[in-house]
Order: C-alpha cells, then sequence, then structure tokens
C-alpha cells in the first residue's frame, strides 16, 4: 500500500463508519435531522463526546448502548481493525498505523500481533472496568456504557448529568480508567509484564504525570481556598475534571464555568494538552508539547555554548531535524486550523467565546468546551452550519489533522 492509499483509505475509513453510525438514529426517529445525526455519530466514532441530545435520558436503552459502543469502535481506532484483517489479505498496513498514532512504540515487530495485543489490554481494562462500576452500586447497562466512554476516553454517558450523581467512589473509579485511557498502551503491555524498568524510562509518561498534578494541584487550590469547599470535594472535583480535560474523555461532576475565572481559563488551556500518543485520547499529544520543552532547553543551553553539539532525545533516542521539523509544523497547523475554524463559527454567528470552546473540544476530542457548550450544556442549539464545520474539526483532529488535510491539496491527487 502506497502513502497516498493510505492517507486515502484512513480518511474514508472514518467517514464511511461515522455515515453509517447515523442510521440507528434516522431510521429510530430519535434524532431525525441528518445534520444533528451526523454530529452525533461523528462524535461517537471520534470519541468526542459533544452531543445534540438534550434529554439522554428518554432514549431507548438500545440507542444508548449504540452511541457508547461507537465511543468503544473509535476508541481502539477503525485503523487498528485494519492492521488485523489486512495482513491476510497480503495488503502492508504500516503506514495505517503510523497514521493513527505518531511516535508509536513497537511492542512488537508484527503489526498483527501488536494489533491482537492491543484489543486485549483494550478488552481487559473494559471488563475490569466495569465490574468494579458494578461493585460500586450502579447497574450493569451503566456501567457497560461508562466503561465504554472511559476506557475509549468518549465521554458519553446515559445520564443527563453525566457522572455528578454517582458516589464518590464511583467517580474515583472513572478517575483512574480515564487514566488509564489517556496512558500510551505500551506501558499497559510493559505494566502487564512487570517490566517497570521500561515505564520509568517512558519520559512521555512522567511528563503526563506530572502536567495532570501539576494543573490538579492548581485548580484543587483554587476551589479550596476560594471557593471554601471541603478539601475531599476539592481535590476530587478538581482532579476529575482536570483528568477529564487532559486525557480528553469529556466526563464531568461540576461546572467548572462556575470555578474561579483563571480556573476555567486553565481547563480551557488544557484542552491544547491531550493524552499520551499510543493512547485512545485526542489532542496535540504529550510527547510532542515535551519535545517543545526539548527544544526549548537546548536552545538556551546553545546560546550559553554556542560552539557545543546538543540533540534533543526521546526515551533516549536522538531525534533527527526531519522528526523535529515535523512536530513544529504539526503543531502550527494545529493552532491554525483552530483560529480558522473559530473564525468561521464566529462568522455564522456564534459568539467569541463559544465558538472558541466548541473548535477546541471538538479538535482535541473532549466534548465539553467553554461558552454555551459547557458541561452543563450541549451542542443542540449550535446552528447547522457550526455542526458541519464542528464534525470537520472532529474528523481532523481525531486523524492527526495533517492526514485529513493533505486530502485537500492539489498535490496529492497529482499522479
Amino acid at each position: 500500500m502506497q502513502r497516498k492509499d493510505a492517507y486515502l483509505t484512513v480518511t474514508l475509513s472514518w467517514l464511511i463508519i461515522s455515515l453509517i453510525g447515523t442510521l440507528p438514529y434516522l431510521i429510530s426517529g430519535s434524532i431525525p435531522s441528518f445534520i444533528n445525526a451526523f454530529f452525533e455519530s461523528v462524535s461517537g466514532f471520534t470519541t468526542t463526546g459533544s452531543s445534540i441530545l438534550t434529554d439522554i435520558e428518554s432514549l431507548p436503552k438500545s440507542l444508548l448502548f449504540w452511541r457508547s459502543l461507537t465511543h468503544w469502535i473509535g476508541g481502539i481506532g477503525i485503523i487498528v481493525l485494519v492492521i488485523i484483517v489486512m495482513p491476510s489479505l497480503q495488503i502492508g498496513s504500516y503506514h495505517l498505523f503510523t497514521l493513527e498514532s505518531s511516535l508509536q512504540e513497537k511492542i512488537h515487530p508484527r503489526i498483527k500481533t501488536v494489533g491482537v495485543r492491543l484489543l486485549i489490554i483494550y478488552f481487559s481494562l473494559t471488563v475490569a472496568e466495569t465490574i468494579l462500576l458494578s461493585a460500586g452500586g450502579m447497574n450493569l447497562f451503566e456501567s457497560v456504557c461508562h466503561a465504554f466512554g472511559t476506557i475509549a476516553t468518549g465521554g458519553f454517558s446515559p445520564k443527563n448529568t453525566s457522572i455528578s450523581n454517582y458516589s464518590p467512589y464511583i467517580q474515583y473509579v472513572i478517575m483512574f480508567f480515564m487514566l488509564m485511557g489517556g496512558t500510551n498502551f505500551v506501558i499497559h503491555y510493559h505494566l502487564l509484564k512487570l517490566d517497570f524498568k521500561k515505564i520509568k524510562e517512558n519520559e512521555e509518561f512522567r511528563f503526563f504525570i506530572t502536567m495532570i498534578l501539576l494543573i490538579g494541584i492548581i485548580v484543587t487550590s483554587s476551589l479550596f481556598f476560594k471557593m471554601h469547599k471541603p478539601l475531599d470535594e476539592s481535590f476530587r472535583e478538581g482532579f476529575f475534571q482536570v483528568i477529564s480535560i487532559v486525557t480528553c474523555t469529556g466526563y464531568s461532576t461540576t461546572d467548572y464555568l462556575k470555578w474561579p475565572e483563571y480556573a476555567w481559563i486553565i481547563i480551557f488551556l488544557a484542552m491544547f494538552l491531550g493524552g499520551s500518543t499510543g493512547s485512545t485520547a485526542g489532542g496535540i499529544k504529550m510527547a510532542r508539547h515535551l519535545i517543545i520543552f526539548k527544544n526549548i532547553s537546548r536552545f538556551f543551553r546553545q546560546l550559553i555554548s554556542p560552539h557545543s553539539i546538543q540533540s534533543v532525545r526521546l526515551n533516549r533516542n536522538p531525534l533527527g531535524d526531519e522528526e523535529n521539523n515535523s512536530i513544529f509544523a504539526f503543531i502550527s497547523i494545529y493552532l491554525m486550523v483552530f483560529i480558522i475554524g473559530s473564525l468561521l463559527l464566529v462568522l455564522i454567528g456564534m459568539d467569541g467565546k463559544t465558538a472558541a470552546g466548541s473548535a477546541a473540544t471538538c479538535m482535541a476530542g473532549i466534548g465539553p468546551g467553554i461558552g454555551t457548550v459547557g458541561p452543563a450544556s450541549n451542542f443542540a442549539h449550535l446552528p447547522a452550519a457550526g455542526k458541519l464545520i464542528l464534525s470537520f474539526l472532529m474528523l481532523a483532529g481525531r486523524l492527526e489533522i495533517t492526514s485529513f488535510l493533505i486530502l485537500f491539496t492539489r498535490n496529492f491527487w497529482k499522479k
């Protein structure tokens, strides 16, 4: 399979499966509008979790299950399923794997084996969370739906109030599994093998945990000192929202827009972080941010010692200029698409805060945003054109921006 074939296959796979995903909503009449059904379907398969439904609990359980199942399918990635099937057809599929998650470490040189092992880990985490949620008093149906949404870092809940009305135990279980979903699945593989040395050496994982702890402590302190909430409530509420946003899950236990202004601004900025590469999370990804920081550090070291040769390393492996340049280009393109998307949403009549919040949350695959699309609201009131733009941003974000946008360049279609 050539690189152009891979780009086209990746994008068309997600687009076609999203179109198919609208059928249950349309046939049942639960979402009669095609644009609304398409938005909900894209949001499901891209594990975004943004919704146009105003009364989720009024839907039949069959549709609620389908809605959560789209998360679970999208989380492991249609591409990973293709990786398992394609080798049996004697078609090279390594390009597809690298497109789905850049900087992905290989568990095993055979891609098919990688896919199978990822599916086993993914399924095991889903079963484990379902059991723990059921043990906390959540019924089996809701446990399965929430497990689908958590491991896939999706965020669809069968309840109108998301996770807010559940017990602290349930919230802590979901917090833990959101972290698991946002962690590189290679880490899970090493954990199963009790290979703690490789986990310790993984710089992205350390950076991922450090950022969550840092932001979580700042937000918890804000709730404790500014809003005078009890320490346990401040900790649980603060860390739940931070983990949910950073891992791009989107579950909520409170309306963070009612927090002190600087606290929810921090939440908004956290939407640009993303989880680990090789995880079900979206966004820019922690490895790219880490490499940017390493480049900044190298820049200052070279100012002090201009004749020294300074290299940028990730997990002890040196990165060449090509890798470095591609990361700078990716982040630049990501921010450009965010700005253009926000401006387009403003042009069709949305206020600036809602436009920026909608674009940021849909690109990163998070779910709730800021403005009128916060955790206590939804996307139903947005104009049809806005929902189409946001659907485009969800697909672009899930497919790592460049592998989606390249289809719209003239050179791609030249022989």
